[in-house]
Order: structure tokens, then sequence, then C-alpha cells
């Protein structure tokens, strides 16, 4: 591991083991315990507040040791996440659900019995390392038999726990498990609103008004009303509830009152109770969960009504149930990169502001846009609105389809487009979450299936192992990788990267934010020759400067490689 001071220091990393770790030190003198909180030291964590008595330099300071926790290290370890969009809308050609589907168009009997280890296999040839399911979408229906609602596999033919059988596959093909639980529910509109809010619809129809998608699917299931229980944005009271709420007849009754399943004792309206007993049920009984996707759609906030959810509750009552499952968009997890297209920004930052604090708030109290290109400079460190610090790295969603849901008359995209999506998502400090849509025949067709296999191929091959390994130089290269121990931070604000090319050093790329993992793609294919000697005899043809830190920096060795358009 290399040692860079902070600021124009030149770190020569070679394919040499990794040196034992020197502990984090603050540049922050100790102090008495009797010092205020702008007097002690500044320590490692997770998450931290900005005092009014930091100076900027303290604030940077922090910055610079704030860092993952053990859930966070291991989630952006795994850097490609197959995501399963599958579900009521796979057997009705929509996007987006209304809530109003009669369980019985979600058919698994029959030829269309789910392959759940075909998709497995897929999603492996691909890369993953973990897998998520959309186990409630906004629609509302559900892919396990939840004890909550009538809208669930419960009430389709043959009763299939699909949540189940994908996670019992995916640990059986060593793979890690999320779960999307969509907090929007079409299927828990309120009954008497909705009926009135189609003839709304109907009305803007017949005048020759625009309709939205939300509008569109309601109107096309208007004369059914939403099959659950009327729960969202019903104006209910906000009362004591005891989480899981046990219903007759429940096997887990005695195991609650045993102590041998824990009990939660929360303030919360009906669809908060609701929403928290099905968060209970995935937990307790199909767990561990490493990841729990929250998106933040809310499909009927422009026709006026919406749920005010008690986030605070949902992330004590996760964190006390799975300490290191990392929570999208939740405190101690991931962010939405802030777009749908897999592309991280130039400059990817994990340390990033917050205006309030994020274990009380939904996408982590960020002051600015997840679609703001900056999200963590100095600047946005400094701004007097920032109260907190919080490690929360970036997630980048992308379909391998146009649609997220499995469309019969859409095409995947081809292996280099995934390769280029990948050196720009997981290259540019971000985890890749890739959707790959299962068909209603219960299998992922044959052409997703080769393309993701030759992705993966294509991506072993050339970021598998540095060039160097194969032996003595000349090596021709067009893509360089870097890396910082992410266990002291992020900390690189700017960097150079030269090559000894016609013995001299030659500068073939800049950038400014490293990260867990940056690959750099340079113009032209370079070829260094027999490299120079380094420390210990190590081979150096490539060397990085740090031309500005927040502090100490603390980077890998430099890795070198080939695309295959370079290697013609």
């Amino acid at each position: 591991m290399a040692l860079c001071s902070t600021r124009r220091t030149l770190c020569a990393l070679a394919l040499t083991a990794a040196a034992a770790l020197v502990p984090v030190q603050s540049s922050l003198a100790r102090s008495s315990s009797t010092a205020g909180p702008c007097d002690k030291p500044v320590t490692p964590a997770s998450q931290m507040a900005v005092e009014p008595c930091d100076t900027p330099a303290r604030i940077i300071d922090k910055a610079a040791h704030t860092v993952p926790t053990k859930g966070q290290l291991a989630w952006q370890q795994r850097e490609i996440t197959a995501f399963t969009h599958f579900g009521m809308n796979t057997f009705t050609n929509r996007e987006w659900g209304s809530g109003a589907e009669d369980e019985k168009l979600f058919d698994l009997s029959g030829p269309s019995r789910i392959d759940v280890d075909q998709w497995m296999g897929a999603y492996k040839a691909a890369g993953a390392e973990q897998v998520m399911l959309t186990a409630k979408h906004h629609d509302g229906f559900v892919l396990y038999p939840s004890r909550y609602t009538p809208h669930s596999v419960a009430a389709s033919p043959g009763r299939p726990d699909v949540v189940g059988a994908y996670v019992k596959a995916a640990r059986r093909a060593g793979l890690k498990v999320g779960i999307y639980l969509s907090p929007s529910d079409g299927a828990e509109l309120p009954h008497a609103w909705h009926a009135k809010w189609v003839e709304e619809i109907r009305q803007k129809q017949q005048e020759g008004k625009p309709l939205s998608l939300p509008e569109r699917v309601a109107l096309e299931d208007g004369d059914h009303a939403p099959r659950g229980l009327g729960r969202f944005g019903n104006g209910s009271k906000v009362t004591g509830r005891t989480i899981p709420t046990l219903v007759p007849g429940d096997d887990r009754a005695a195991a609650v009152r045993g102590g041998r399943l824990p009990t939660f004792h929360v303030r919360a309206d009906d669809y908060d109770a609701y929403y928290l007993n099905q968060v209970y049920e995935l937990f307790t009984q199909y767990g561990p969960i490493d990841e729990l996707w929250l998106d933040g759609a809310n499909p009927w906030t422009d026709s006026g009504i919406t749920q005010k959810y008690n986030v605070a509750q949902w992330f004590q009552m996760i964190h006390r149930l799975s300490p290191d499952t990392v929570v999208f968009a939740g405190p101690q997890g991931a962010r939405w990169v802030g777009n749908e297209n897999g592309i991280a920004r130039e400059t990817e930052w994990s340390v990033t502001p917050s205006a309030e604090d994020p274990w009380t708030v939904m996408a982590g109290g960020l002051p600015n846009d997840s679609t703001d290109p900056d999200i963590g400079s100095r600047a946005k460190l400094l701004a007097p609105t920032t109260k907190y610090l919080q490690w929360y790295p970036a997630e980048a969603d992308v379909s391998l389809r146009p649609g997220w849901f499995h469309h019969p008359g859409e095409r995947p995209k081809t292996p280099a487009q995934l390769m280029d999506l990948y050196e720009k998502s997981v290259g540019r400090n971000a985890s890749l979450l890739l959707n790959v849509p299962p068909a209603k025949d219960g299998r992922i067709a044959a052409e997703d299936v080769a393309s993701l296999t030759a992705f993966g191929t294509a991506v072993r091959e050339t970021y598998g192992k540095d060039l160097r390994a194969a032996g003595p130089g000349p090596w021709t290269f067009d893509r360089i990788g870097l890396s910082e121990d992410i266990r002291h931070g992020q900390r690189v604000e700017r960097f150079a990267v030269q090559a000894r090319i016609d013995g001299a050093w030659t500068t073939v790329a800049q950038g400014t934010t490293i990260g867990h993992r940056r690959i750099l793609a340079l113009h032209r294919p370079v070829t260094s020759p027999m490299p120079l000697k380094g420390m210990g005899g190590a081979p150096i043809a490539v060397r990085v400067t740090v031309q500005e830190a927040r502090g100490r920096t603390y980077l890998a060795p430099v890795t070198l490689h080939r695309s295959r358009a370079a290697a013609g």
C-alpha cells in the first residue's frame, strides 16, 4: 500500500504486496478530557456532526476521517448488483401498475414456472456478486405470501413464494441478496379517493388533456378498485402499535411471546404500521438481507394524495434487525447517483454533506439534489447548510433493456455498451446496479443471457489481472486502474498519472477523485519499455502524483490493462 502525504506528493506504485496499514491519526492535537467539541481530536466515523465552532480546516479533517461502516465497505467491494424487476407488471406488459390488477393475472402455473437458478447463472456470468428483487413495486403486489395484504402471491395461481425461491437460489449460487420494497403502494390507495380520481381522469381525457403514466394505467383499470385495504395516505391517526402485529392464527406467536423473535413498539398510522410489518417479515423470514432498496417515487403526489413516512422509525427497526444492511436512500447506506443511465460523475465523492440528521430523512439529507453535478466538493462541505458529514457512496442504476420490466419487443444492450457503463460506474467510484428483467415465461431471454455472458467475459479478460502479472515488459495498455484504501476514507482531490515512455516520464492521464476504484481510459494505447527498479526491486512503469488531498492518502498499486479494442 502506498502512503502519500497531502499535496504534490509523488507515489511510485508498483505491483507489490500491500504494506502493513499505518493507523489513521488526526492532524489535530490531542486535548484534555475537559476540551470542548472542537478541541478534541477527530477520530474515524461513518457520520459526523458539524459543530458551530468547527473551523473550515477541521471540517475538511472530519471529511478525511469519514469512513465506511462494515456493511458499506463490503457493499462497495461488490461492484455489480443484478437488479430483478419481476412482478405483476411482467404479466400486464406495464412499467408502472395501478394496484387494481387481479392477483390471478400473476400466473406462474403450468409452463410459466420461474427458473430462478437460470436467473442466477445469467447474473453470475455478468460478474454480479449481489442480486436484488422487487418484492413489491409501486403497484403494491407482493411477491411473497404476506400476512398483511390481500394483494400478494397468496391469491395467485399456485401461491408461489417468489421471494423465498429467489433468496434460496441466490445463496446456492454464492450471491449476496438485496430486496426492493417500494414505499409507494397503489393497491393501498383509499377506495373513495380512487373512484373520484378516476372520474377526474376521464374528464381530462374527454377534454383532450394529456394524461400521466399513473393516470393512464388507472384509467385502464378504472372499473376496478385498488386491491388493498386503503391505507396509503388515508389520514389515519398515529397511535401506539406493536411490530410484528400478530394476525389470527399467526405462526410466530409463540416465538414472539418467548422472545425468540424481537418486538418493537412504535407510533404509526395505518400505512406506516403496514410497511413496518412487511419489513419485519422480510428480515425475519428471508434474512440476512444485504441491501434494502427504498425507492423514492410517489406516482400520485401530483394527483393530490401522498403518505408521510416516519422514516426514523423505519431506520431504527432495520438497524436493530440487521445493523450491517446497506439501505439505499437510508443512513449508513447508499445514494442514487442521480440518473438512470448507469453513469457516475467524473468527480464522485463517497463523503457527502447533509443538511439534516441522516437518520431522520430519506436520501441522506443532501442539501443539493442527487442530480447536482457537485455532491461532495470542499465548497459543498463548507456550505452553511452542512450539518453532518456522512459516508454515502453512489449506486448507478440502469436497465439492460429500455424498460425496467420485460417487454417482448425490446432488445438488450450490447456487450460493448455494458462495458462502457461498467467503466463509467464502477470505474468512477460507484456500484453498478444492472437490471435484468425475466420474461413472463419465468426465464431470462436468450439474447439477454448472451449479452451478459459476453460482457462478463470482457470484464474478466480486461480487468481480471494486471498486464504486468504476465511477465516483464514492455507492456501496451490503454486502461489504468487506481484505488484508495477506503477503510481510511476517501481523500484524493486531484492527481496525475505518468508513464515512462522513451526514457522520459510523460503525463498520460489526470483526474480528481479516486475512491474505491478509478478506471482511466487513455485516448490511445501506450507502450512502456522495461521498467525502472523501485523500492525492493519492484518494477515501476507508471507513477501517480497526488496533487491535492484532504489528508494522508492510502493508495493501492496501479494496475495496467488493455481493452479489447486496443488488443485488436
